[in-house]
């Protein structure tokens, strides 16, 4: 019965030694091509003037009661809202982007030996914003003078963008292959090999810039002129991440 088991245990123990050996190859030459590939992140940009801008804007208000300043909040953004269609914006440009009442309060200092009292609501304020999307950048000082004319008291951000931008990009996809392929071959030729066949060939989806934006603070008075505009420039940035096999 002993001798059974031995010679049961004898015959898996080769059978697992013969497995090990015969995968040898197959290991050795996947160590080999992992040791011949190479790769390389190429990026490719491509400077472009913006043709569009998006602009937050809004009406703040305050009143004794919410209805009070409820209905001199609306009043207002309604005329901002007739300001921007009067000027060309197109009703699928304008889209209400933040709505807010809150009330106010006043807090009493307590003098020396006074009890603390809570804060009193003495008023409310109503808070309403506009995105809008200006596709002639011409028209957009004109436009944010005649916004804080007609009542609009906030101009949170301007950000330039390029609207349709597709075509850009895929001229930024080919600088970011070219880009790759030149450092991959610096590296190759130095080293006396040759790049082979492409392996894999990935781009960045997230390589693309922070858009430029214009910080403005809240208006309290109509401007005497028009809004002076520098739209600059904008980039457009595409990662590419290339492997090669290397040939010897």
């Amino acid at each position: 019965m002993n001798f059974n088991i031995m010679l049961r245990a004898g015959a898996l123990a080769l059978i697992v030694a013969l497995a090990a050996i015969l995968s040898l190859p197959a290991r050795a030459e996947e160590a080999k091509s992992e040791e011949s590939l190479i790769s390389m992140t190429g990026t490719g940009t491509v400077n472009a003037a913006p043709d569009m801008a998006i602009v937050t804007s809004g009406v703040v208000t305050e009143g004794k009661s919410a209805r009070e300043a409820l209905s001199g909040n609306n009043a207002a953004m309604a005329k901002v809202i007739a300001t921007l269609k009067g000027a060309g914006i197109e009703d699928r440009d304008i889209q209400t982007s933040g709505f807010a009442v809150n009330p106010l309060y006043s807090h009493y200092r307590p003098k020396e030996g006074e009890e603390a009292r809570p804060p009193k609501i003495v008023g409310y304020q109503v808070a309403n914003n506009v995105t809008v999307r200006v596709r002639d950048l011409e028209k957009l000082g004109p436009v944010l003078d005649q916004l804080v004319s007609d009542g609009a008291n906030t101009i949170n951000g301007i950000q330039f963008t390029i609207d349709d931008d597709e075509a850009l990009l895929d001229e930024a996809r080919k600088n970011a292959v070219a880009d790759a392929i030149r450092k991959a071959k610096i590296l190759t030729e130095a080293a006396g090999v040759k790049l082979g066949r492409i392996v894999s060939m990935t781009e960045d989806a997230d390589a693309r810039p922070p858009v430029p934006m214009m910080r403005m603070a809240r208006a309290e008075a109509a401007m005497d002129a028009s809004v002076p505009i520098a739209a600059g420039e904008q980039s457009l940035r595409v990662n590419v991440s290339i492997t090669w096999e290397i040939e010897q």
